[in-house]
């Protein structure tokens, strides 16, 4: 059994992945910037100073994983930054999409020398990346970047499926954390069960489509 990588795991849905996992026995590597008190009271291996959008995090990671295999890696690391059109900021637009499209990415590529036949790579990426579910406008660089991990998560589905490493394209609903202001339908205990749900029930079949926690397939 080798190890799952969660980015983004000092607070909210990260923090709770992390909390079940670790209740399950897993061997979690749980990757953040700066670490919570929360986190490191779980008994995981907390990897601090990993920011996901420069080659440094990556490398700490990677030490962290070790000799070990990756079954799973999460990439949850995110950023919302929230307005309409008129406030658009370019570097606020860059930003979202360097932390919430390029670094997954890069930071998978990074990681796939540990992962083997049967590993399992999850996005946590936002039906608000949903063209065909785009009802209210603004949040663009959200959006954006949104749209943007979705599609590379069906590329890297396409490019890993010889390998057998399936990707999942995950929606975890609108949940009350940080992020959302603390708005939302459900919390992070939720959301989270859904997640893991969806991840263990990744077939070949399933890689490289877009779900929400419920189970429900989300348009493009």
């Amino acid at each position: 059994m080798g190890a799952w990588v969660v980015t983004g795991a000092n607070r909210g849905i990260g923090l709770e992945i992390c909390r079940q996992l670790g209740a399950r026995g897993v061997d979690v590597i749980a990757a953040c910037r700066t670490a919570s008190g929360e986190l490191s009271s779980l008994g995981v291996t907390v990897v601090e100073g990993a920011d996901v959008t420069t080659d440094d995090g990556a490398r700490a990671i990677d030490a962290a994983v070790g000799a070990k295999t990756i079954d799973v890696l999460i990439n949850n690391a995110g950023v919302l930054v929230a307005g309409g059109l008129d406030a658009l900021d370019a570097a606020s637009l860059r930003r979202q999409y360097e932390v919430n499209a390029v670094a997954p990415l890069l930071l998978t590529k990074a990681l796939l020398p540990k992962m083997t036949k049967g590993s399992k790579i999850a996005l946590v990426s936002s039906r608000a990346g949903s063209i065909g579910d785009n009802g209210s406008g603004a949040l663009y660089g959200y959006r954006m970047s949104k749209a943007a991990l979705n599609m590379a998560g069906v590329s890297l589905a396409r490019d890993l499926a010889s390998r057998g490493i399936m990707v999942a394209i995950l929606h975890p609903g609108f949940i009350r954390t940080e992020m959302t202001g603390g708005m939302g339908n459900d919390d992070p205990p939720v959301a989270t069960r859904g997640l893991l749900a969806r991840i263990e029930e990744l077939t070949p079949e399933r890689s490289g489509r877009f779900f929400h926690a419920s189970g429900e397939e989300l348009p493009w």
